[in-house]
């Protein structure tokens, strides 16, 4: 199977080299030093008990690495329109594109039991590109549950989680989802399919849409966040909107709102990834965790009010970070 990674940061780098390990013909889109790092030196992945190194053919120009049966996409979601060119480069007749990104993806609606399907989500995908050029028939869902972290350039340090849930838009268990779990799974990940992956995507976002922004906002880690009294609060009353929106989809929440928290406070002192993306400069994935449910919100007719007062003030956030740099 040849798998293209597009987007060698460190989830991408968590999953290339297992893959690689275990006989795939693996090659990675990256950029900048870590893509000179990984050309010159391999690839290095960090974990308990161990330092792995792959040789895997690394690029910025994907059109040199022909047409791929898996395009796994592991950049932030309001990455993924501008290079769209890039990830067409890399489709044949049969490819599959697997959406490895946080928050609400770009296909959502696409094969939904709704009255909303068969249309692109604004807030991810603007003006559709995605949709209309790449097609979300080849569109295959994908929640990743490993954290990782870039060290240095080619360096990839996997801190913890291996499970990857993977599942068709139509919920069918398709051909192509069978083979990647069955790739994953070779190279040590946990990868079941699911006939229901959006109730997977809500279910990670449940969390991230509450307690990213807030972090972001705070500067506190998760175990002050969910165990605040304050912040708790807020939280809560997010994720019960969120909740809210998710079910007037079809979502099923398996869990209770208090047995969420609790496991967000039992990560301990974890500081997210939006939080130190703010810090960094970075753009922040806040369309995909906010901004889309605000948009599912309207569409359903459901209310989300403290949902979007914190979205307005962590757009202010980020728009007096970039004013002062």
């Amino acid at each position: 199977m040849k798998v293209c990674i597009y987007g060698a940061g460190a989830i991408g780098g968590c999953l290339a080299v297992p893959l690689a390990e275990a006989g795939l013909d693996v090659s990675l889109v990256a950029r900048g030093p870590h893509l000179e790092a990984m050309r010159t030196e391999g690839l290095t992945l960090l974990q308990e008990g161990g330092r792995r190194t792959a040789q895997v053919r690394a690029t910025d120009r994907p059109g040199e690495l022909g047409a791929q049966d898996m395009v796994i996409v592991t950049l932030k979601a309001h990455s993924i329109p501008a290079v769209v060119d890039g990830i067409l480069d890399l489709v044949g007749e049969q490819t599959a594109v697997v959406s490895a990104v946080n928050g609400i993806p770009w296909w959502y609606f696409h094969a939904l039991d709704s009255p909303w399907g068969e249309r692109h989500v604004e807030s991810v995908d603007p003006g559709g590109v995605l949709w209309q050029r790449i097609g979300p028939e080849r569109a295959l869902g994908c929640v990743v549950y490993p954290a990782a972290e870039i060290v240095s350039p080619g360096v990839v340090r996997h801190t913890e989680g291996n499970k990857l849930v993977l599942g068709e838009p139509d919920g069918s268990s398709s051909d192509r989802a069978r083979a990647l779990a069955t790739a994953f799974r070779d190279a040590g990940f946990k990868a079941p399919v699911r006939p229901r992956v959006r109730d997977e995507i809500w279910m990670k976002l449940w969390g991230n849409l509450a307690f990213n922004p807030l972090s972001a906002l705070t500067g506190a880690t998760l175990d002050v966040l969910a165990t605040n009294a304050d912040t708790r609060t807020i939280a809560k009353s997010m994720m019960d909107e969120g909740r809210a929106v998710g079910e007037a989809f079809g979502a099923r929440f398996s869990i209770s709102v208090e047995r969420r928290l609790a496991g967000v406070a039992n990560v301990g002192a974890h500081r997210t990834s939006m939080l130190q993306d703010l810090e960094l400069g970075r753009p922040l994935e806040h369309e995909a965790m906010l901004g889309a449910v605000q948009e599912l919100a309207i569409l359903a007719g459901i209310a989300t009010p403290t949902i979007d007062l914190i979205h307005a003030l962590l757009r202010q956030r980020i728009a007096s970070r970039d004013a002062g740099s």
